[in-house]
């Protein structure tokens, strides 16, 4: 636009440089290539991929998604090709865009996680790791390893001997006290905070008088989680040192202006990619749009600008 200078969108995240802020949710965007004829992913700050487990997956049996009045509730079951096969099959794809790829990973036991974590720290195209500790700890009948300051930061330390790749903790609205949890990971090695998961949620049928999904319930994912997801992150912001992504409900360039207003640093889009493919891109240019019309040159300035009084 003439007369006027273009505003810098980029950021830095665990060390990572991102032409923009503006990321896609794992498990909303497959491996990347899937939304390849729909949008130029390049444009993208990052793409973070489906989950990532040592073993394929086959996940939960259909139905595995239940949209519901202001969102939607899935139940995939973490399916995956597995480390090896991603490796081999879609990394080189995705390494060849140019832009930062965080691979989320994901484990059972803290053993799998560091092997996963070991063996994609030896591969070439990979930015960072964001490290799912939403799973259930086998080991310890079930309970997520993010529900605890313990479990949560034992994954983390577990994975920061194995890689010395950037790691973003990706934590679980489930819990007593975000700052508790995202001050844990923190002290145990992670290089910044990605929030919110999904919220636990059920969807039920009266005429069969059975669940919806392919198993009891899933996880709440979209617009009606994103008010609970703005406080979580602006609690993780004010406890930790290091960078936070929020996520929960992105559907616009407000949505996210919302987010880094409160302090993240960068925001993913995720169930938003499921109604309209193209919706990171528009959200990067509305804040472009949005940056022009404030006259901020920079989006670190906009960055933590919430005024609490």
């Amino acid at each position: 636009m003439t007369g006027h200078r273009e505003p810098d969108l980029s950021v830095t995240v665990a060390g990572v440089s991102l032409n923009n802020p503006v990321m896609t949710a794992s498990g909303t965007f497959g491996y990347g290539r899937e939304f390849a004829d729909l949008m130029d992913l390049k444009r993208l700050g990052a793409i973070v991929t489906k989950g990532i487990s040592w073993a394929p997956r086959e996940g939960n049996p259909p139905p595995r998604i239940w949209e519901t009045p202001c969102g939607m509730v899935n139940a995939i079951g973490l399916q995956n090709v597995g480390v090896k096969r991603f490796v081999e099959e879609k990394l080189p794809f995705l390494a060849s865009l140019g832009i930062p790829i965080v691979v989320n990973i994901l484990g059972h036991s803290l053993k799998e996680y560091a092997q996963t974590a070991a063996f994609l720290g030896d591969q070439p195209g990979i930015s960072a790791l964001e490290i799912n500790i939403s799973c259930p700890n086998v080991a310890g009948g079930g309970m997520a390893f993010g529900a605890y300051p313990k479990t949560a930061a034992a994954v983390l330390a577990k994975v920061r001997k194995a890689t010395s790749m950037p790691l973003i903790a990706k934590l679980t609205p489930q819990v007593t006290d975000m700052a508790v949890i995202a001050r844990a990971v923190e002290e145990a090695g992670a290089d910044a905070l990605s929030l919110i998961n999904t919220l636990p949620a059920m969807a039920v049928d009266i005429e069969s008088r059975r669940s919806r999904l392919g198993r009891l319930s899933g996880g709440l994912s979209g617009p009606a989680v994103k008010p609970v997801a703005l406080r979580l992150v602006y609690e993780a912001v004010r406890a930790v040192n290091i960078p936070v992504i929020g996520l929960g409900g992105i559907r616009t360039a407000e949505d996210a202006l919302e987010f880094l207003m409160i302090g993240a640093t960068a925001v993913q889009v995720g169930t938003a990619n499921f109604i309209r493919p193209t919706a990171a891109v528009e959200i990067i240019e509305g804040i472009r749009a949005f940056l022009l019309r404030k006259k901020i040159l920079r989006l670190t300035d906009w960055i933590g600008s919430f005024q609490e009084e």
